[in-house]
């Protein structure tokens, strides 16, 4: 495999970091493989990295990088019910045993823990599995050393857990092959792909790259450390767990493989983790692209294509990241699917829920982080109308919210008056027997958009139109 000068000289400070680290009696043997003493041939310098690349993993600096990124992202404790703040102690202590553990191959990670979260088809779960917080730095410190090497071999139409990519830059893509022209797409969907992975197909993809065979015994493990679900164990030979540092990146190193197949093809695609997208100029291209693909899914990678859902169809009638597509004076431009508005409303619907006893103020920070969150994802979409129905939709339950909280009649009457309202208004309004509902929509003009902006709900339209990219 051919590596870039530039690769070649960020590595530098590994080698250096790395020829610090062995023994004395290690070292001159370490040496003998520093790229100014082998020779500036891209080929060997690969060899040595892919070959001792257990050692770059357990590098102090790596581990350390790991443990401050498993930190930062917190999350809850595995099966051992170890937390992240007891992280640190439990490291300090136990480190250099972990690590020569590690080394001599005894090493065996913790079963992880199963979690379901709903998905939006009604009755579907998507099944996580949670790592203890140790193995999630040990797989962080491998994903830090494999991420860079597999860099250079991920297609450029790949753009599901990479740096400085994102789903932005998979719809611009497919935003640019339909400009282009390629208005019909094979929308495939691969049926549960982490839980039918074939270990042993990911484990020779492995092998074509990393040749230090401890590091491949070490994913193989984790691959097959089992499933702790109701507190019964279930062993897991088939699939990889979803929710730890590293599947992401082994899930792409497995689907590179179809890239790589759809790009010898020749056929232009977008792929966003396992959701991938196949564009063609007619419909009959897109079904011959669909019937010859198949078999390579199936009887070469061994995975599973939902036929159900995977369609060949016009790219307005598709929803991809939570977008759909349209043409305006033929170019193709997008909006929010009917989907995503509906989750979002459901979202706002249960922040700003009458009996939800949240208090003002988490509600307030609630609401605006939401707000700001999915304007920010959703700023490539059309939806100004959108935004200010639901604008208006989501202040008036904010007003029914705070008139449940006045409760009494004085209390609404101080707080009408607070709010510049005349004696006679104020008096009439808080006697009012009308429904929270109902008092929402009277309060409109005195319970201003103004005043409910400065108690910090983020007008989602205003923020729109400061960050929107269309």
């Amino acid at each position: 495999m051919n590596v870039t000068e530039s690769r070649f000289k960020n590595r530098q400070l590994h080698m250096e970091d790395y020829l610090q680290m062995v023994s004395a009696e290690q070292k001159e043997y370490a040496e003998v493989f520093d790229y100014r003493k082998i020779a500036e041939k891209s080929g060997i310098i690969t060899d040595y990295w892919t070959d001792n690349l257990l050692d770059l993993i357990l590098r102090k600096d790596n581990l350390n990088k790991a443990y401050k990124r498993v930190k930062s992202n917190k999350g809850a404790g595995g099966t051992d019910g170890m937390q992240v703040d007891e992280l640190l102690p439990y490291l300090k202590e136990n480190q250099d045993d972990l690590i020569q553990q590690i080394r001599k191959g005894g090493y065996k990670p913790n079963p992880v823990r199963r979690v379901e979260i709903p998905k939006e088809t009604k009755g579907e779960y998507r099944k996580l599995g949670v790592p203890t917080v140790v193995d999630r730095v040990i797989q962080q410190a491998i994903t830090q050393e494999l991420s860079p090497i597999y860099e250079e071999q991920f297609s450029e139409n790949s753009f599901g857990f990479r740096p400085n990519r994102g789903a932005h830059d998979a719809l611009r893509q497919c935003q640019k092959n339909v400009n282009d022209g390629y208005v019909y797409v094979v929308d495939m969907d691969l049926e549960k792909f982490f839980d039918t992975v074939c270990q042993s197909k990911l484990i020779e993809v492995l092998s074509r790259t990393i040749k230090d065979g401890r590091v491949i015994s070490l994913i193989h493990k984790y691959l097959n450390a089992g499933v702790i679900a109701n507190g019964l164990f279930e062993r897991t030979e088939v699939g990889m767990p979803q929710g730890g540092p590293l599947s992401p990146l082994l899930s792409n190193i497995m689907l590179n493989e179809l890239d790589k197949e759809l790009e010898h093809r020749g056929h232009r695609f977008v792929r966003y983790a396992d959701d991938c997208m196949i564009f063609c100029r007619s419909r009959k291209s897109a079904e011959r692209a669909l019937a010859n693909i198949l078999p390579f899914i199936e009887g070469k990678l061994f995975l599973k294509v939902n036929r159900k859902k995977t369609q060949t169809t016009h790219i307005s009638k598709v929803k991809y990241l939570g977008y759909t597509f349209y043409r305006y004076k033929g170019k193709c431009r997008f909006r929010v699917h009917p989907k995503s508005v509906q989750k979002m409303k459901n979202k706002l619907r249960e922040l700003t829920d009458r009996n939800n006893g949240m208090s003002n103020q988490l509600r307030e920070e609630k609401y605006q982080q939401f707000v700001r969150g999915w304007v920010n994802y959703f700023k490539l979409a059309d939806m100004k109308e959108l935004l200010k129905g639901t604008d208006e939709w989501a202040r008036r339950r904010i007003r029914a919210v705070y008139w449940k909280q006045w409760k009494k009649t004085k209390t609404k009457y101080r707080m009408l008056k607070a709010l510049g309202c005349e004696h006679w208004r104020a008096s009439e309004l808080a006697c009012s027997r009308k429904g929270y509902w109902r008092m929402a929509h009277v309060l409109n003009q005195i319970f201003s958009n103004k005043v409910i902006a400065k108690l910090g709900y983020t007008s989602m339209l205003d923020y729109y139109l400061i960050v929107r990219e269309n």
